[in-house]
């Protein structure tokens, strides 16, 4: 079992210039990497939903291949990588995961964050066990039928990937060798799509309408014929089976997760927005490694001496031949270092988030959801302050609209100018969405990532001039939201009418943002639906 550090390097995963041999011997020495020297063990990433994509997709592909295949600082080599992977996403919420090509080639999905250590139970099998069943798994047969219930079931619950029915399969051979049997039987099927298909499904099976379908009536005359029937498996398991595995894998689904992607389908967005800190900026100094480049040293940037060393090792014999001291023992010159062989290491950041929430306090508002959108806003700000987010409050009622909190980390006074927020008034969503727009490009233009989340019932009756009239103020609020889809900014707009409203649809598509109505709700509803649309919006 060998433990892969979070930001693990080529050098040390894959294996290449063993520098130090390297240095002491004149001539290129080749080094295992760690992928080669876990042939036939476990890799266990820790933080897995921080790793860099590169170091995961070398991964990958070694599960894949069960090799690696190296070429770098001069060498070509491929050794045998036959590995297994445990990654532990230690994430606190679900901006934070690992990459799609991790779990798609990951066959169990546990999760344990309700689970105490005092509630874990011994395995029913030992390592005896364990051994036997790796000698038999390879002769384990499994029927057509029991491969096809597998695939109708991913195929019901929404499983876009194929690897996850082979999982099932290999799972449920797995199983009855460890019970000591060569054949696979249904309670091995059922558990094994319970434990692979019930953790990935994004959506609950329809159930099939059987038409003009009536059992035949039995006959007095052939008593017999039910239990001739029995002894053909093949014929009249299919669709029990099936039955089972969608059973199975249906009981097995996480409670919470289907209600998730119900929400998670409405995001729509293409911000470049990722991660609850922020867009990723490239930094000079400080932040998380982002891989090795060849430059100059400079004000702000920081030199790499092994890998500048690493990229004049093996050049050394032929510099040292042109110069004409290779075959003298010329203490004084140890190691060659040209200006091509300089490497900085670069970093990347995220940058800070700044959440601004425009809330419509209009009369309409007033009268149906300002309270439960109230609330619902001092629960997400509340939930900002623990991620140290900044929060901004943009109101718009009668006339005007008001910055009641500039971009901040202060909760109190949040919170205190949200509870002094009066309602009544005319409806100028024009004015609403020019100021929070200056807003959001203020908090950008200092380093921020900012989103916008909208609450109102979509109905503008006052115009950017401060007069009324609905036509007028209706144009005025669509040329006001083309602002936002133009800047490219992350927005969410939330329908705080009592029926779906399609003037605030129609304001949602020309911000560019996800629409999200939500006619029969209350402030608890509201910030769990702004909470897991907003996270959606970022990861993408």
């Amino acid at each position: 079992m060998r433990r892969v550090p979070l930001h693990i390097g080529d050098d040390r995963l894959l294996g290449g210039l063993d520098l130090a041999a390297t240095l002491s011997s004149g001539k290129s020495v080749a080094a295992t990497g760690l992928l080669a020297e876990a042939n036939n063990g476990l890799l266990v990433l820790a933080s897995a939903e921080r790793m860099q994509a590169g170091p995961l997709a070398r991964i990958a592909s070694a599960m894949d291949l069960g090799r690696v295949n190296t070429e770098r600082d001069g060498l070509a080599f491929s050794r045998e990588a036959s590995v297994g992977v445990v990654a532990l996403d230690e994430g606190i919420d679900d901006d934070e995961r690992p990459l799609p090509a991790l779990i798609d080639r990951a066959a169990f999905l546990i999760d344990l964050s309700d689970l105490g250590i005092n509630e874990t139970a011994p395995a029913p099998f030992n390592e005896s066990d364990v051994a036997r069943a790796r000698v038999m798994a390879p002769d384990v047969v499994i029927n057509d039928a029991a491969i096809e219930a597998l695939c109708g079931a991913s195929i019901a619950f929404g499983i876009a990937s194929i690897r996850a029915p082979m999982f099932a399969v290999k799972a449920a051979r797995l199983f009855a060798a460890l019970n000591g049997r060569t054949a696979v039987r249904d309670d091995d099927i059922a558990l094994a799509a319970a434990l692979v298909l019930g953790p990935r499904a994004t959506q609950i099976p329809m159930p099939e309408e059987d038409e003009n379908e009536a059992p035949e009536p039995e006959t007095p005359d052939q008593p017999d014929e039910q239990p001739e029937d029995e002894s053909n498996e093949d014929t009249l398991r299919d669709d029990p089976l099936e039955d089972i595995v969608l059973q199975a894998t249906q009981a097995a689904i996480p409670a919470g997760l289907l209600a998730k992607l119900r929400l998670s389908q409405l995001s729509r967005s293409k911000s470049k927005t990722s991660g609850r800190a922020g867009a990723i900026q490239i930094a000079k100094g400080r932040g998380r490694p982002a891989g090795i480049r060849a430059g100059r040293p400079a004000a702000g940037v920081r030199l790499n001496i092994i890998e500048t060393l690493r990229a004049a090792a093996p050049w050394q014999r032929l510099r040292k031949s042109q110069r004409g001291i290779y075959s003298q023992s010329d203490a004084s010159l140890k190691v060659e270092i040209r200006a091509d062989d300089f490497r900085i290491t670069r970093f990347k950041r995220r940058s800070e988030t700044a959440t601004i929430f425009v809330v419509d306090a209009s009369g309409s508002s007033a009268l149906h959801r300002l309270s439960e959108a109230k609330g619902a806003v001092e629960l997400l700000l509340s939930d900002c302050y623990v991620r140290r987010d900044n929060v901004g409050l943009v109101a718009f009622r009668g006339t005007k609209s008001d910055v009641l909190l500039a971009p901040t980390r202060s909760l109190v006074r949040a919170k205190r100018s949200l509870a002094s927020l009066p309602g009544g008034g005319g409806t100028p969503l024009a004015a609403g969405l020019d100021q929070a727009l200056i807003v959001a490009l203020s908090a950008r233009a200092k380093g921020m990532t900012p989103t916008i989340v909208v609450l109102t019932d979509g109905r503008a009756n006052v115009g950017r001039n401060g007069k009324g009239g609905r036509p007028a103020a209706e144009a005025d609020a669509m040329s006001a939201a083309s602002g936002f889809k133009a800047a490219g900014l992350a927005s969410l707009l939330i329908d705080t009418s009592p029926h779906r409203n399609p003037q605030a649809e129609k304001v949602a598509g020309a911000l560019g943002a996800q629409y999200l109505p939500l006619p029969y709700a209350d402030a608890g509803i509201l910030s769990d639906a702004v909470k897991t649309t907003t996270s959606q919006m970022r990861q993408r």
